[in-house]
């Protein structure tokens, strides 16, 4: 059977759309209710969600769903998705439920799901939910109906345990950090975790009223946040996304850096500490300076699938801690179970304060290569490597390219279009190999 409405990373799309809609998410409470009750006939989950106005709908569908299943409910309000899958651990729930369309506009929404372990659940799990959709409901009688109730200090505990990854030997006084929280997840309690370490906080992108969710703020518009650095003359500057599970940081004049950069300043921390690090698991995409540095150190670098899902699933099998995206989705398994950027931010602070270096000095030798990425258009969606001329023209670019360049080529999965990306020191060089890949890309 294949997944009808499960993604890469749970149901997401436009509210008031299938399946964003309010009888979609009763039926899908209702089925996830019934799924978590061939395991526990008692089963408890617990929902959080971001700032969109939609939010309150679909919240109210899936509770009754859920209770309508014989399942119970732990509401949190608005908590970041990172935050949501350790208050699952932490209070042995069987299920965590996160209400959020991460970076997308308000207009957008979804609802993605954790294990009672904290981390994202396997495809067959959500093969299980699908079948369970397709069937006719079984409602419990009222004895059984599941029950609400609100857990009035799920921002409180998460902080704390935000707090308690960062060392104990250090403190952020003396830093001033600006915090852009997105007007999304993280908006009251990001700004409260740096603070309580000693920074001196200004926040922007903290006041969401249900429409202006990462609009012209947060980690997918970083201008906004080197902007205020550069105004309040801050040390450093954090912007997460809406359900706060990426990160991108400014430093003090203004330079940004993103998921890759910082996912290499935290390996050499812990090189530099002389921790193992066994390897550390990118993306497709993961900037191929990156790798060669982290070679150069001795650490190799496996690509997953582009997703963090994908990566999670890597780690695990090869039993490693760190990895992560260029769009700033770190995960640091000894830290949490799943990608937050509160605690990756964190993660890279306490490597500036320990080290008692800047992030760019962190950084230093690591020049990222320019990636050009051209979307090619097709008449209809078809397996790019049946071109001939295509595949031709990638093995003579590569062979040119060498060892100083690579060559990505992928098929959307939505619509036919192919994604031809290549990745060398000179700018003007990768804009030349990808035209000739996209020239090459329309043939018949």
């Amino acid at each position: 059977m294949s997944r009808t409405h499960f993604g890469t990373d749970g149901i997401r799309g436009t509210v008031g759309t299938a399946p964003i809609t309010a009888d979609f998410m009763l039926r899908l409470g209702h089925a996830v209710g019934r799924v978590l009750r061939r395991k526990s006939a008692k089963a408890t989950v617990l929902i959080g969600k971001d700032t969109r106005v939609s939010g309150y709908m679909i919240e109210s569908a899936l509770e009754a769903g859920f209770a309508s299943a014989g399942v119970d409910v732990l509401l949190t309000g608005p908590l970041p998705t990172p935050g949501v899958a350790y208050l699952t651990r932490a209070l042995r729930v069987d299920l965590g439920v996160v209400i959020s369309a991460s970076h997308n506009p308000f207009g957008d929404n979804g609802v993605k799901f954790f294990s009672a372990s904290g981390e994202k659940l396997p495809d067959q799990w959500e093969m299980d939910v699908e079948a369970a959709l397709t069937e006719p409901a079984q409602w419990v009688d009222s004895a059984a109906l599941g029950k609400a109730r609100r857990l009035d200090d799920a921002a409180g505990r998460y902080l704390e345990f935000c707090k308690s990854t960062f060392s104990q030997e250090l403190s952020l006084k003396g830093l001033k950090i600006v915090v852009d929280g997105a007007h999304g997840a993280a908006y009251h309690v990001a700004p409260s975790v740096f603070h309580e370490l000693g920074a001196e906080v200004v926040t922007i992108g903290c006041e969401p009223n249900g429409f202006n969710i990462n609009d012209k703020v947060g980690a997918t518009a970083p201008q906004a946040l080197v902007e205020a650095v550069l105004q309040h003359g801050a040390d450093y500057g954090i912007a997460l996304d809406g359900d706060a599970d990426r990160l991108q940081m400014v430093d003090g004049r203004g330079r940004c850096y993103d998921g890759d950069e910082l996912l290499y300043a935290v390996v050499a921390d812990r090189l530099a500490r002389g921790q193992a690090v066994p390897g550390v698991v990118g993306t497709l995409m993961t900037n191929m300076a990156v790798e060669q540095a982290l070679q150069g150190r001795g650490v190799p670098l496996v690509r997953a699938k582009v997703g963090d899902r994908y990566i999670l699933e890597e780690l695990l099998a090869r039993g490693w801690q760190l990895g992560g995206e260029n769009s700033g989705h770190l995960l640091v398994l000894d830290r949490h179970t799943t990608g937050d950027g509160i605690v990756s931010a964190l993660q890279v602070l306490q490597a500036i304060r320990r080290t008692g270096q800047t992030l760019p000095a962190l950084l230093d030798g690591v020049h990222l290569f320019p990636q050009v990425m051209i979307n090619v258009r097709l008449a209809v969606r078809s397996d790019w490597q049946q071109n001939a001329t295509l595949v031709a023209e990638k093995a003579q670019v590569e062979r040119e390219l060498g060892n100083d360049g690579r060559v990505l080529i992928r098929a959307s999965g939505t619509e036919p279009v192919l994604r031809v990306m290549v990745e060398t020191a000179d700018r003007q060089a990768a804009q030349a190999f990808a035209e000739r890949l996209a020239t090459a890309a329309k043939a018949s």
